[in-house]
């Protein structure tokens, strides 16, 4: 049975949360305000802190970045938001000048806009052994093994599903509906950005126990990207399966242009009470 829906206001976006629709047209979403994404001196800011730790799965040092948010304690604890990277990255690339994750954070934060949140960036270049091109079956053993464990060693985090999110651009969205949409004991919060999945749609073997579990599965891409076709069948396919999930299209190619307009969005959906 198809549900109702439910229109829930937030962070100033109207989205059927509540009770989605697999209804064909897009979500209606609005953009980011100009200024999203540009430095604000007045306001206070998180801190990035850049972790080196030993990976038992790529067997060497690897780092991963975190953003903490303002007023941050280590006597408070927090869900987390891990957030991936394109082909050809790195843990740096979200906070480089084009990424701008944390000025989109610090200016949501200031807003009021955002549940206070650590947000993970981690290097998602591991090559799977004797696979070629697939670049997530490493990945995900360093995600879960070896990313995982050392943040929530090193800060105070929430550690259970309802309070872990996982999102990224391109190879990165790719990774994030892999293997967040395989480990939902896991992960209750997902997203991909114009996400390299190239044709793998069939990712959730039982949508009935998926539509349980998942809070929030957000799949979008811009108009002009090549990737559009690839992002399209799948959400066809979410649909077909009556798999609940915001399909949302945006002007622009496969640009961070696009991105950051992604990250500010989603962000303000993670970790909303029911």
């Amino acid at each position: 049975m198809i549900p109702c829906i439910r229109r829930a206001t937030v962070a100033g976006i109207v989205l059927a949360l509540s009770a989605w629709t697999w209804a064909q047209e897009p979500a209606k979403i609005s953009q980011a305000p100009k200024g999203f994404d540009a430095v604000r001196k007045k306001i206070e800011h998180g801190k990035l802190e850049t972790v080196e730790y030993d990976s038992k799965t790529v067997g060497e040092k690897r780092k991963l970045v975190v953003y903490t948010p303002p007023g941050y304690s280590k006597d408070s604890k927090y869900p987390v938001f891990y957030l991936l990277h394109g082909k050809g990255g790195n843990e740096s690339s979200w906070t480089s000048k084009q990424g701008a994750a944390h000025v989109i954070l610090d200016n949501l934060h200031a807003d009021k806009k955002l549940v206070p949140m650590i947000v993970v960036m981690p290097n998602g270049a591991v090559a799977a052994a004797g696979k070629g091109k697939d670049f997530t079956s490493g990945f995900e053993n360093e995600l879960l093994k070896d990313v995982i464990p050392t943040v929530e060693a090193r800060y105070p985090v929430k550690a259970d599903r309802e309070h872990r999110a996982l999102a990224g651009l391109s190879m990165g969205g790719g990774q994030s509906l892999r293997i967040g949409l395989k480990h939902l004991d896991k992960f209750a919060w997902i997203g991909g950005f114009s996400s390299a999945i190239f044709g793998k749609f069939n990712l959730v073997a039982d949508p009935e126990d998926a539509n349980k579990k998942i809070r929030l599965l957000w799949v979008s891409c811009g108009e002009d990207d090549t990737l559009l076709n690839a992002n399209k069948s799948f959400h066809e396919t979410l649909e077909a399966k009556k798999l609940a999930h915001i399909w949302h299209l945006e002007p622009g190619a496969h640009t961070f242009a696009v991105w950051r307009n992604d990250l500010y969005l989603f962000s303000q959906l993670l970790f909303r009470e029911k």
